[in-house]
Protein backbone atom coordinates (compact mmCIF):
# COMPACT_ATOMS: atom_id res chain seq x y z
CA UNK A 1 0.00 0.00 0.00
CA UNK A 2 1.25 3.59 -0.84
CA UNK A 3 -0.95 6.14 -2.16
CA UNK A 4 -3.40 7.72 0.09
CA UNK A 5 -6.40 7.84 -1.30
CA UNK A 6 -5.95 3.72 -1.12
CA UNK A 7 -5.51 3.84 2.82
CA UNK A 8 -7.80 6.86 3.96
CA UNK A 9 -11.35 6.10 3.19
CA UNK A 10 -12.93 8.63 4.14
CA UNK A 11 -12.55 12.48 4.70
CA UNK A 12 -13.28 11.48 8.53
CA UNK A 13 -9.85 9.28 8.10
CA UNK A 14 -7.88 11.99 6.42
CA UNK A 15 -8.92 14.54 9.70
CA UNK A 16 -7.97 11.86 11.83
CA UNK A 17 -4.65 11.32 9.86
CA UNK A 18 -4.07 15.10 9.25
CA UNK A 19 -4.22 15.70 13.22
CA UNK A 20 -1.32 13.11 14.10
CA UNK A 21 0.69 14.00 11.13
CA UNK A 22 1.02 17.23 12.78
CA UNK A 23 0.83 16.55 16.31
CA UNK A 24 4.17 17.40 18.60
CA UNK A 25 2.81 17.05 21.50
CA UNK A 26 5.54 17.43 24.27
CA UNK A 27 3.57 14.46 26.65
CA UNK A 28 4.73 12.40 23.89
CA UNK A 29 7.87 13.67 22.42
CA UNK A 30 9.69 14.24 26.23
CA UNK A 31 8.62 11.20 27.52
CA UNK A 32 9.53 8.81 24.87
CA UNK A 33 12.98 11.04 24.47
CA UNK A 34 13.85 9.46 27.95
CA UNK A 35 14.86 6.28 26.73
CA UNK A 36 13.73 5.75 22.53
CA UNK A 37 10.27 4.45 23.59
CA UNK A 38 7.47 6.54 22.22
CA UNK A 39 4.49 5.89 23.69
CA UNK A 40 0.71 6.98 22.15
CA UNK A 41 -1.04 5.72 25.08
CA UNK A 42 -1.61 6.71 29.21
CA UNK A 43 -0.36 5.21 32.42
CA UNK A 44 -1.41 3.05 34.93
CA UNK A 45 0.06 1.75 38.65
CA UNK A 46 0.66 4.04 41.87
CA UNK A 47 2.98 7.13 41.01
CA UNK A 48 6.39 7.89 42.81
CA UNK A 49 5.09 11.17 44.41
CA UNK A 50 8.44 12.00 45.98
CA UNK A 51 9.33 13.18 42.36
CA UNK A 52 7.17 16.65 43.02
CA UNK A 53 9.46 17.00 45.97
CA UNK A 54 13.29 18.09 45.39
CA UNK A 55 15.23 21.07 43.64
CA UNK A 56 12.70 23.00 41.41
CA UNK A 57 14.88 23.14 38.36
CA UNK A 58 14.98 18.87 38.20
CA UNK A 59 11.25 18.06 39.22
CA UNK A 60 9.68 18.32 35.21
CA UNK A 61 12.63 15.69 34.57
CA UNK A 62 11.49 13.60 37.36
CA UNK A 63 8.28 13.84 36.72
CA UNK A 64 8.82 12.70 32.81
CA UNK A 65 10.49 10.19 33.88
CA UNK A 66 8.13 8.74 36.23
CA UNK A 67 5.17 9.25 33.58
CA UNK A 68 7.06 7.41 31.08
CA UNK A 69 7.35 4.19 33.67
CA UNK A 70 3.75 4.47 33.79
CA UNK A 71 2.98 4.63 30.43
CA UNK A 72 5.32 1.71 29.84
CA UNK A 73 3.82 -0.35 32.83
CA UNK A 74 0.72 -0.26 30.86
CA UNK A 75 1.92 -1.27 27.49
CA UNK A 76 4.07 -4.16 30.07
CA UNK A 77 0.38 -5.04 30.88
CA UNK A 78 -1.14 -5.31 27.32
CA UNK A 79 2.01 -7.55 25.76
CA UNK A 80 1.63 -9.97 29.34
CA UNK A 81 -2.28 -10.62 27.92
CA UNK A 82 -0.42 -11.53 24.88
CA UNK A 83 0.68 -14.82 26.58
CA UNK A 84 3.35 -16.95 25.22
CA UNK A 85 4.55 -15.92 21.61
CA UNK A 86 6.86 -18.00 19.86
CA UNK A 87 10.35 -16.47 18.24
CA UNK A 88 9.02 -17.17 14.34
CA UNK A 89 5.19 -15.84 15.60
CA UNK A 90 4.37 -12.53 14.15
CA UNK A 91 2.51 -9.80 15.57
CA UNK A 92 0.65 -7.06 14.61
CA UNK A 93 0.83 -3.26 16.43
CA UNK A 94 -2.95 -1.74 14.88
CA UNK A 95 -2.59 2.22 15.72
CA UNK A 96 0.90 2.32 16.32
CA UNK A 97 1.56 5.26 17.05
CA UNK A 98 5.90 6.15 16.92
CA UNK A 99 5.93 2.49 17.38
CA UNK A 100 6.58 2.12 21.67
CA UNK A 101 4.25 -0.97 22.01
CA UNK A 102 5.85 -2.49 18.81
CA UNK A 103 9.30 -2.25 19.82
CA UNK A 104 8.82 -3.51 23.28
CA UNK A 105 7.22 -6.68 22.06
CA UNK A 106 10.28 -7.89 19.68
CA UNK A 107 12.32 -7.11 22.63
CA UNK A 108 10.04 -9.29 24.73
CA UNK A 109 9.30 -11.96 22.22
CA UNK A 110 12.21 -12.09 19.72
CA UNK A 111 9.66 -12.01 16.84
CA UNK A 112 8.44 -10.13 13.85
CA UNK A 113 5.96 -7.33 14.79
CA UNK A 114 4.63 -5.00 12.21
CA UNK A 115 2.86 -1.69 13.21
CA UNK A 116 0.16 0.23 10.81
CA UNK A 117 -0.66 3.69 11.06
CA UNK A 118 -2.71 6.02 8.40
CA UNK A 119 -0.30 8.74 9.72
CA UNK A 120 2.18 8.84 7.41
CA UNK A 121 4.40 10.59 9.98
CA UNK A 122 4.07 7.83 12.86
CA UNK A 123 4.87 5.73 10.20
CA UNK A 124 8.11 7.50 9.16
CA UNK A 125 9.00 8.45 12.71
CA UNK A 126 8.51 4.50 14.22
CA UNK A 127 10.61 3.03 11.55
CA UNK A 128 13.37 5.54 12.23
CA UNK A 129 13.32 4.20 15.85
CA UNK A 130 13.61 0.78 14.45
CA UNK A 131 16.84 1.47 12.60
CA UNK A 132 18.28 2.96 15.30
CA UNK A 133 18.00 0.36 17.13
CA UNK A 134 19.20 -2.01 14.84
CA UNK A 135 15.67 -4.06 14.61
CA UNK A 136 14.55 -3.02 11.34
CA UNK A 137 14.79 -6.48 9.99
CA UNK A 138 12.23 -7.78 12.18
CA UNK A 139 10.19 -4.32 13.23
CA UNK A 140 8.75 -2.64 10.43
CA UNK A 141 5.73 0.20 9.89
CA UNK A 142 3.74 0.95 6.85
CA UNK A 143 0.83 3.34 6.01
CA UNK A 144 -1.97 1.44 6.41
CA UNK A 145 -5.78 1.29 7.40
CA UNK A 146 -6.44 -1.17 10.01
CA UNK A 147 -9.68 -1.84 8.73
CA UNK A 148 -8.62 -3.43 5.14
CA UNK A 149 -4.74 -4.01 6.03
CA UNK A 150 -4.04 -5.79 2.92
CA UNK A 151 -2.01 -8.83 4.72
CA UNK A 152 -2.89 -12.09 4.23
CA UNK A 153 -5.44 -14.08 6.27
CA UNK A 154 -4.22 -15.80 9.04
CA UNK A 155 -1.13 -14.39 8.92
CA UNK A 156 -0.96 -13.27 12.68
CA UNK A 157 -0.32 -15.14 16.41
CA UNK A 158 -1.63 -11.43 18.23
CA UNK A 159 -2.96 -8.76 17.37
CA UNK A 160 -3.05 -5.10 19.52
CA UNK A 161 -4.86 -2.36 19.58
CA UNK A 162 -3.63 0.64 22.27
CA UNK A 163 -5.87 3.33 22.63
CA UNK A 164 -6.90 3.34 18.96
CA UNK A 165 -10.24 1.51 18.65
CA UNK A 166 -12.25 4.61 19.09
CA UNK A 167 -11.28 5.80 15.71
CA UNK A 168 -12.99 2.85 13.65
CA UNK A 169 -16.37 1.27 13.31
CA UNK A 170 -15.92 -1.63 15.91
CA UNK A 171 -17.79 -4.65 13.64
CA UNK A 172 -14.71 -3.57 10.73
CA UNK A 173 -12.24 -3.68 13.29
CA UNK A 174 -12.92 -7.00 14.93
CA UNK A 175 -13.84 -8.24 11.44
CA UNK A 176 -10.65 -7.65 10.22
CA UNK A 177 -8.66 -8.84 12.94
CA UNK A 178 -10.51 -11.82 12.79
CA UNK A 179 -9.43 -12.56 9.67
CA UNK A 180 -5.98 -11.69 10.20
CA UNK A 181 -5.48 -14.06 13.22
CA UNK A 182 -4.68 -17.65 13.16
CA UNK A 183 -7.22 -19.85 14.82
CA UNK A 184 -6.07 -19.80 18.41
CA UNK A 185 -4.81 -15.97 17.75
CA UNK A 186 -4.92 -13.26 20.55
CA UNK A 187 -6.50 -10.24 20.48
CA UNK A 188 -6.05 -7.68 23.29
CA UNK A 189 -6.80 -4.09 23.73
CA UNK A 190 -6.83 -1.39 26.08
CA UNK A 191 -9.00 1.34 25.48
CA UNK A 192 -11.44 3.93 26.65
CA UNK A 193 -15.10 3.42 26.53
CA UNK A 194 -18.00 4.98 27.63
CA UNK A 195 -20.33 3.74 31.16
CA UNK A 196 -23.14 1.95 29.14
CA UNK A 197 -25.46 2.32 32.70
CA UNK A 198 -24.59 6.20 32.53
CA UNK A 199 -26.45 6.56 28.82
CA UNK A 200 -25.32 8.71 26.64
CA UNK A 201 -21.99 10.09 26.61
CA UNK A 202 -21.31 12.38 29.55
CA UNK A 203 -20.28 15.68 29.42
CA UNK A 204 -16.35 15.13 29.64
CA UNK A 205 -16.26 12.05 27.38
CA UNK A 206 -17.85 14.10 24.81
CA UNK A 207 -15.12 16.43 25.52
CA UNK A 208 -12.67 14.08 25.01
CA UNK A 209 -14.01 13.16 21.96
CA UNK A 210 -13.55 16.50 20.69
CA UNK A 211 -9.80 17.04 21.69
CA UNK A 212 -9.07 13.88 20.06
CA UNK A 213 -11.26 13.88 16.97
CA UNK A 214 -12.73 10.50 18.18
CA UNK A 215 -15.60 8.20 18.95
CA UNK A 216 -15.73 6.91 22.01
CA UNK A 217 -18.24 3.47 22.14
CA UNK A 218 -20.11 2.40 25.05
CA UNK A 219 -18.58 -0.46 26.82
CA UNK A 220 -21.01 -3.01 25.34
CA UNK A 221 -20.22 -2.35 21.83
CA UNK A 222 -16.56 -4.25 21.90
CA UNK A 223 -18.58 -7.45 23.20
CA UNK A 224 -21.31 -7.56 20.74
CA UNK A 225 -19.28 -7.07 17.76
CA UNK A 226 -16.51 -9.08 19.14
CA UNK A 227 -19.14 -11.78 19.75
CA UNK A 228 -20.58 -11.47 16.14
CA UNK A 229 -16.39 -11.94 14.90
CA UNK A 230 -15.17 -15.30 16.61
CA UNK A 231 -13.51 -13.60 19.05
CA UNK A 232 -14.05 -15.16 22.42
CA UNK A 233 -13.32 -12.69 25.77
CA UNK A 234 -11.02 -14.63 28.14
CA UNK A 235 -9.83 -11.72 30.33
CA UNK A 236 -11.25 -8.43 31.41
CA UNK A 237 -9.70 -6.09 33.45
CA UNK A 238 -10.80 -2.84 34.60
CA UNK A 239 -7.95 -0.09 34.99
CA UNK A 240 -9.88 2.52 35.99
CA UNK A 241 -8.69 2.73 39.34
CA UNK A 242 -5.17 2.44 37.98
CA UNK A 243 -4.95 5.16 35.67
CA UNK A 244 -6.56 7.57 37.87
CA UNK A 245 -3.03 8.14 39.92
CA UNK A 246 -1.17 9.03 36.26
CA UNK A 247 -4.12 11.64 35.39
CA UNK A 248 -3.28 13.32 38.66
CA UNK A 249 0.11 13.34 38.25
CA UNK A 250 0.23 14.91 34.38
CA UNK A 251 -2.13 17.48 35.79
CA UNK A 252 0.26 18.51 37.65
CA UNK A 253 2.76 19.37 35.32
CA UNK A 254 3.06 23.11 33.81
CA UNK A 255 4.74 21.28 30.42
CA UNK A 256 3.16 18.48 30.13
CA UNK A 257 -0.79 19.06 30.77
CA UNK A 258 -2.62 19.66 27.58
CA UNK A 259 -5.92 20.75 29.04
CA UNK A 260 -7.53 17.60 28.66
CA UNK A 261 -6.82 16.26 32.29
CA UNK A 262 -9.49 17.72 34.05
CA UNK A 263 -12.04 15.99 31.47
CA UNK A 264 -10.25 12.64 32.14
CA UNK A 265 -10.52 12.91 36.16
CA UNK A 266 -14.19 13.82 35.99
CA UNK A 267 -15.12 11.09 33.95
CA UNK A 268 -13.07 8.61 34.95
CA UNK A 269 -14.03 9.31 39.24
CA UNK A 270 -17.95 10.41 37.71
CA UNK A 271 -18.16 6.83 36.92
CA UNK A 272 -19.21 7.80 33.08
CA UNK A 273 -16.04 6.70 31.77
CA UNK A 274 -13.91 3.01 32.01
CA UNK A 275 -10.40 2.13 31.54
CA UNK A 276 -10.45 -1.60 30.08
CA UNK A 277 -7.85 -4.16 29.10
CA UNK A 278 -9.95 -6.95 27.23
CA UNK A 279 -8.22 -10.25 25.87
CA UNK A 280 -9.88 -12.04 23.28
CA UNK A 281 -9.01 -15.54 21.51
CA UNK A 282 -9.80 -16.59 17.62
CA UNK A 283 -12.05 -19.31 17.90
Amino acid sequence: MSTTTHVLKSPYQRSVADYWNQERNPVNLLLGAVDGIYHHHYGIGEPNWSVLEGPQETREQRTIEELHRLETAQAGLLLDRLGPIPADGRLLDAGCGRGGTSLMANLRFGCRVDGISISEEQVRFANEQAAQRGVADSVGFSFRNMLSTGFESGTFDGIWNNESTMYVDLHDLFAEHSRLLKRGGRYVTITGCYNDVYGLPSRAVSEINSHYICDIHPRSAYFKAMAEHDLVPITTIDLTEATIPYWRMRARSPHLATGIEKAFLEAYTGGSFHYLLIAADRV
